[in-house]
Parts: C-alpha cells; sequence; structure tokens
C-alpha cells in the first residue's frame, strides 16, 4: 500500500484517486469543494482539512488543479506542498498548465530538495473514471521512472516525454490538436447534415474514412450517434468551454514564444470566446458547433436550459 497525498478532486481528480482506493491504496486529499470531497470521500478517499494534512506522511504527491495560478498557490507559501511535505516526497503535477508555471515548478522544487515530475494527462472524465488514462512525463530519469510506478492505477499508457516541462509541452501540443479535430467535426457535421446526409450514417462513413479521430469518435456534435458525446445531454460540460480556451490559449502562447505559426488555432480560439460572450463558459467545449451552424441553432442544444 502506497500513501498518496492529493490536491484537486474536480472532474479529474475525484475519478482518479478512487481508482487508487481500489487498487489498495490509502489517499488523503483536499478541495475547497465540499461536493467534490463528499463524493471522492463516498469512494474511500480520506478528506483532509490542509494542505499540510494532505502530504502527511505522503509518498508522492499529486496536483490536479485548473489553472497555473491554482498550482503555484498550492506549491508555495507556509500552507504550502514544499512547506509541509518531507523532501523525500515525489511530487507530481498532472494538472495542464502554461511551460512557465511547470518550470517554476521543478526549479523551486529541486532548490527545496524536492523532485518534481510534470505529469499531464489525457483521456478525458471517462478515461479517469476507467483508469486508462495516458499520462504524459517530464523530469529526471529516476523521478520519471518512480512516478511511472505511482501512476500506474491510474492509466492505460505512461510515457516518459523528455526532461523537466517536456510533459506539459506534449500535452499544449496534444490538446491544440484535440480542438482543432473537434472543429472539423462540428464543420463535417453540420455541413453533412445540411447536404441531406443521414447523421448516422455519415458518421460510420468518417469512422472508416480519413476523417477518423477521437474528436470524431468520443465527442462527436450531433445527438444520439455515439454515447459519450454531450450532444445527448444539452451539451452539459464534460470539458468546459472555459477550461478549453485555457487550454488552446496555452498553446498560442507557446507559438508566440516559439514563432511557430498557428491559424486553426486561433480560428478556435474566435469560437470559443464567442461562447463565453455569450455566457456559455460552463458549456462542454464541443457546443463550438453552434458556431458554424447557419442560424446559430443545433440538434441537442436548449438555450433556455443552459
Amino acid at each position: 500500500m502506497t500513501n498518496y497525498g492529493w490536491i484537486g478532486l474536480g472532474n479529474m481528480g475525484g475519478p482518479m484517486t478512487a481508482n487508487l482506493v481500489k487498487a489498495g491504496h490509502r489517499v488523503r486529499a483536499f478541495d475547497l469543494n465540499p461536493e467534490a470531497c463528499a463524493a471522492a470521500a463516498a469512494e474511500g478517499v480520506e478528506i483532509v482539512e490542509n494542505i499540510a494534512a494532505a502530504v502527511l506522511d505522503a509518498e508522492v504527491v499529486f496536483t490536479m488543479l485548473p489553472k497555473g495560478e491554482h498550482v503555484r498557490s498550492v506549491f508555495d507559501g507556509p500552507e504550502g506542498i514544499w512547506a509541509n511535505a518531507k523532501t523525500s516526497t515525489l511530487l507530481a503535477d498532472s494538472s495542464t498548465v502554461d511551460i512557465e508555471t511547470s518550470r517554476f515548478c521543478h526549479e523551486q522544487s529541486a532548490a527545496r530538495g524536492f523532485r518534481f515530475v510534470d505529469s499531464p494527462v489525457s483521456g478525458g472524465i471517462s478515461g479517469a473514471a476507467a483508469g486508462t488514462l495516458a499520462f504524459m512525463l517530464g523530469g529526471a530519469d529516476d523521478a520519471v521512472r518512480d512516478a511511472t510506478g505511482f501512476i500506474e492505477p491510474m492509466s492505460g499508457k505512461v510515457i516518459a516525454a523528455g526532461a523537466a516541462t517536456a510533459g506539459i509541452a506534449a500535452k499544449i501540443c496534444n490538446n491544440m490538436m484535440l480542438f482543432i479535430d473537434l472543429m472539423a467535426a462540428s464543420e463535417g457535421s453540420q455541413l453533412a447534415e445540411h447536404l441531406g446526409l443521414d447523421p448516422q450514417v455519415f458518421w460510420e462513413i468518417a469512422s472508416v474514412s480519413s476523417a477518423r479521430s477521437w474528436a470524431q469518435q468520443t465527442w462527436y456534435p450531433v445527438p444520439g450517434i455515439v454515447p459519450t458525446s454531450a450532444a445527448n445531454h444539452n451539451f452539459d460540460a464534460t470539458f468546459r468551454v472555459d477550461l478549453a480556451r485555457k487550454d488552446i490559449g496555452l498553446a498560442l502562447q507557446a507559438g508566440i514564444a516559439t514563432g511557430v505559426k498557428l491559424p486553426a488555432a486561433g480560428l478556435v480560439r474566435e469560437h470559443l470566446d464567442a461562447l463565453i460572450d455569450e455566457g456559455l463558459a460552463d458549456k462542454d467545449c464541443s457546443l463550438i458547433v453552434k458556431q458554424v451552424s447557419p442560424d446559430g441553432s443545433v440538434r441537442g442544444y436548449l438555450p433556455e436550459s443552459s
């Protein structure tokens, strides 16, 4: 049995910790959201009142938080991880953050005598629940090797991406490609429907043709086609619009830093910004399909219910 410390019990952290408990491990976790804590407690996670209690005697501490500023805040300061964990504890951040925040965590962890691994994930809420997430790890070889063992109960695949920040760099590129693929599925599904094609038939054609993608298979923005589509549930969020906007912004920020031109990512950002301006930040990012329909209406979405 391993003692895990955990900070962040949201849509991803909750099911990830549940899988650790199912594998026979002890998880002490902290989150500011009472509902998230209650859901995790029902799965056997030990809820504690602060970060210091979460990292007490932990062999490894994971953070899974929405943004870079949240990650920095839980690591730094007198109430944070660095001030309260033992330096023998391995630290791993599975949040999707900017490169600068990840580098800050690596450098400051090392300065304080800790080992740190950036360990973002891919696979979404369904992958978190099933324990099939893909982890991409960045850090020193020994830290990555040890992190791999701790990650195993939550994962379907663990890939050592390279040195410090390589994991988060891979995640930023991956998510950018995901949202561009989602944009393609949105445009394709709408054009096919307005050309008179049967939605199910067209999806089956795309599934065995060159248009196949993870977004098309999992997030197809038409109701009644794939069971995991948010379109089946009025586009209630599995991946929120505002978080998708955050992630595509990270990619565009990296593009500026490297000089890489990212016009498709820029278009995705424009559509996500338009949804946010409409007050739809908390809906599913696949509602981007609304931006390409002729009149802004799409099957499966009832504005009065949003």
